[in-house]
């Protein structure tokens, strides 16, 4: 289907002849603009499909080669009226379309939301839906968070991610609580991650041991590892689960120390010591101690030698044999409450 915006720099040397001359002989125009009548007829074939041009009826009747005449390019363009007319109402019922659709997505977020509120166990396995999940729940946080975090410290990269969330939330007037191992003290981005968080209102403590990975948003979800697939989450809605979970936070945080960025506080120093005799004395191995304490099997073992020195001991018999006879551990079920 010819088109008015198809028309090139010779189609329009052919019109201009046509509008000149009142009348257009293929052969004359060819002669006349130096164009070949080939490429005339071409053109002609074009203008009058737009309609430009159309055919002179009187030279036909006189006998006399074909000819055509101009047409007012005003009436060439009530078809383009008529053309713009369609594209405008394609261009509204696409309109209305996508109003539809975003209207449907709503309803089916809003949907799946309240679903989601309803159920009070759900396991996921994606990573990525994990991370979307949790995004979600730290933008509808309204008024608190608490994360215990295992181990002795998290990947940078993490961390990096988590501070402009956590702000974000800080800033709605969240109160966000994170429990680390002592450990932690030493991990070098998490230093750096708590110095920044403190300073814009996290709190931050630290323990021997913590009771196991989970983050809680307004003691209404709480998010727990999935037990079968690295990544995954278990999402508890339970409200009794769930009240469970954030009062064994609570009495952990009570319990717990003040955040400094390395072990040179004497009870938390103290405390470390403690659970690695408590643990000898139960005679776990050594990497059963360090997993629990959240650090490398070789600083684990680094720890126990020190303590082998400090109590003059050369095995774990004399170790144990020792702990025993000073009462050392005597004290060590519970860490001294913080307040």
């Amino acid at each position: 289907m010819a088109r008015l915006q198809d028309l090139q720099a010779e189609d329009m040397q052919v019109y201009g002849w046509a509008v000149t001359h009142g009348c257009l002989v293929a052969e004359d125009a060819a002669v006349g603009l130096g164009i070949s009548p080939e490429r005339v007829a071409r053109s002609l074939e074009l203008l009058a499909a737009v309609p430009l041009i159309s055919r002179d009826g009187d030279d036909q009747h006189n006998g006399g080669p074909p000819g055509w005449r101009p047409v007012d390019p005003q009436l060439a363009s009530a078809e383009v009226a008529a053309t713009e007319s369609r594209l405008r109402r394609g261009l509204a019922g696409i309109f209305s379309i996508w109003d539809t659709v975003d209207s449907l997505n709503a309803l089916y977020a809003t949907g799946v939301q309240e679903a989601a509120r309803e159920v009070p166990l759900e396991l996921v396995e994606s990573l990525d839906r994990v991370i979307e999940m949790l995004e979600e729940a730290s933008d509808a946080c309204r008024s608190e968070v608490m994360t215990s975090q295992p181990g002795g410290g998290r990947p940078a990269a993490e961390l990096e991610q988590s501070i402009a969330r956590d702000l974000a939330m800080i800033e709605r007037g969240v109160r966000m609580r994170t429990l680390y191992q002592h450990t932690s003290r030493h991990h070098a981005p998490t230093q750096v991650y708590v110095e920044r968080a403190t300073a814009i209102g996290a709190q931050v403590r630290t323990q021997v041991e913590l009771f196991g990975r989970m983050i809680a948003f307004d003691r209404e979800v709480v998010f727990l590892p999935h037990s079968q697939v690295k990544g995954g989450a278990a999402v508890i809605r339970d409200p009794s689960t769930v009240a469970f979970l954030c009062t064994a936070f609570d009495r952990n945080w009570q319990m717990g120390a003040p955040y400094s960025p390395a072990l040179a506080d004497g009870e938390v120093r103290e405390g470390v010591k403690l659970a690695i005799l408590t643990m000898l004395s139960e005679g776990l191995r050594d990497e059963t101690i360090a997993r629990r304490l959240g650090v490398s099997l070789r600083t684990c073992r680094k720890y126990i030698a020190d303590l082998f020195e400090q109590l003059g001991a050369e095995s774990r018999f004399q170790a144990g044999y020792l702990t025993r006879a000073r009462d050392l551990l005597d004290g060590a079920a519970e860490e001294p409450s913080v307040g």
